[in-house]
C-alpha cells in the first residue's frame, strides 16, 4: 500500500512539470498591447519556452493570431464548462495555474487539446482574412463541385494553420529533455486530439447569388466551425476520457489504458494520468473552488441541476427583477422604438 502511494505521488509531481507547455495562455495579460513588429518583443512576455521564442522571432506576424487564440481558449473553455462543477474558471490565472491544470488530470487534458486547436484555428482564419503575409486562402477542394454550386470564395487555410499551430503548441514537449516521458506523451497525444477535432470541424459554407436573393447560383468554400463548436466536441471527449499508465509494450514504453491495458490508446480519445476530485468543496491543494454560491438549474436533469451542482447540500432561492426591451416597433424610415418591460425571475444558488 505504501509503495502504491509513493507511485501516485511521483506521478502527480512529474505530471505537473509540463503545465508550462500552456503558459502561453498568459499572453492575454499583456500580449494585445505589444506591437509584434520587432523581434525583441518576443522577450517581453512570460510564458514562451525557447522554441516558441524562436518561432516568434521568425514569424512575428503570427503572434497576434496566437494572442487571439489564447483569448478564445479561455472564453470557449469557460462557456463550454459553465454547467459543470469544474467550470474552467482557473484558466483566467494563466500563466499561474492551480493544481487542476498543473497535474495530468482530465481537466488539463481538455485544456491542452482546446488550446492546441485554438492556435491552428486562429492562424487558419487569419490566412483567409488576409491578415498574414505568409499565407492566403486555403487550397481549392479536391472534390468535384455539385450541380447547384461552384467552388470559389476564400476558404480557411487549415493546412498552414496545422503546420504552424502544431510547431508552436508541441514545442515544449518535443524539445525539452527534462520531465516525465509519460506526461510528454500525454500532452502531445491530447494536442493531436484537439487538432483532429478541428480537422473534423471543416465544413462546406456557401453564399447565394441571383436576382432578389433567389440563390440561382451558389459559391461555396471550405471553412472551420466556430471554436465553441470544437470545444463542445472536446467536452464530450473529456467526459469519456481514458485514464492511462506508461508501461512497456513490446520493446518500448507507451501509454495504455489503466483498466484495459490490452489495447492501445485510441487516437480519438483524450487521456489523463491523475484522477480528479469531485470539485464539490473548496480545496486549494486539489485546485477545487467548490460549488458553494454557484447558480444551478432546478428543473434540469443534467450536470447543472441543483442536485448535481450542489453535491446534495441543497440550495437557496432568491428572486431578481430584470428590465429589458420589449414591444419593439419599426417606423418608416428608419428607426425602432421599444418599451421597457420588467419581469421577475427566480434564481437558485448552491448552499
Amino acid at each position: 500500500m505504501e509503495m502504491r502511494n509513493i507511485i501516485v505521488v511521483l506521478t502527480v509531481l512529474l505530471s505537473s512539470e509540463y503545465c508550462g507547455a500552456i503558459h502561453w495562455l498568459g499572453l492575454t495579460v499583456n500580449g494585445s498591447s505589444v506591437g509584434w513588429n520587432q523581434t525583441h518583443h518576443c522577450k517581453l512576455l512570460d510564458g514562451l519556452v525557447p522554441d516558441q521564442l524562436q518561432l516568434c522571432r521568425r514569424n512575428l506576424e503570427l503572434m497576434q493570431s496566437i494572442v487571439h487564440a489564447a483569448k478564445q481558449t479561455k472564453l470557449a473553455c469557460q462557456k463550454t464548462f459553465s454547467d459543470m462543477r469544474w467550470n474552467c474558471s482557473s484558466i483566467v490565472h494563466a500563466p499561474h495555474f492551480t493544481p487542476d491544470l498543473e497535474k495530468g488530470t482530465r481537466e488539463s487534458a481538455v485544456v491542452f487539446a482546446l488550446a492546441s486547436a485554438a492556435v491552428s484555428h486562429s492562424i487558419s482564419r487569419a490566412c483567409a482574412s488576409g491578415e498574414l503575409p505568409s499565407c492566403s486562402c486555403g487550397p481549392a477542394p479536391a472534390e468535384q463541385a455539385g450541380p447547384d454550386f461552384r467552388w470559389g470564395g476564400c476558404g480557411d487555410n487549415l493546412r498552414y494553420g496545422l503546420q504552424m499551430g502544431s510547431a508552436f503548441s508541441d514545442a515544449p514537449m518535443k524539445k525539452s529533455r527534462s520531465g516525465s516521458q509519460a506526461t510528454k506523451l500525454m500532452h502531445l497525444h491530447n494536442n493531436a486530439v484537439g487538432r483532429q477535432v478541428l480537422i473534423d470541424s471543416m465544413e462546406t459554407k456557401c453564399k447565394c447569388h441571383g436576382v432578389s436573393g433567389s440563390c440561382s447560383v451558389k459559391t461555396c468554400w471550405k471553412g472551420l466551425q466556430d471554436l465553441n463548436d470544437v470545444a463542445a466536441d472536446l467536452k464530450s471527449k473529456y467526459l469519456a476520457a481514458t485514464k492511462v499508465i506508461h508501461r512497456h509494450v513490446g520493446t518500448r514504453k507507451q501509454l495504455v489504458p489503466r483498466e484495459l491495458d490490452i489495447r492501445p490508446v485510441r487516437e480519438s480519445e483524450l487521456v489523463y494520468l491523475v484522477s480528479s476530485p469531485d470539485y464539490c468543496n473548496e480545496n486549494d491543494k486539489q485546485g477545487s473552488y467548490g460549488t458553494q454560491d454557484r447558480q444551478c438549474n432546478k428543473t434540469s436533469n443534467g450536470s447543472d441541476s441543483c442536485n448535481l451542482m450542489c453535491c446534495g447540500r441543497g440550495y437557496n432561492a432568491y428572486t431578481e427583477k430584470i428590465v429589458e426591451r420589449c414591444q419593439c416597433k419599426y417606423h418608416w424610415c428608419c428607426y425602432v422604438t421599444c418599451k421597457k418591460c420588467e419581469r421577475t425571475v427566480e434564481r437558485y444558488v448552491c448552499k
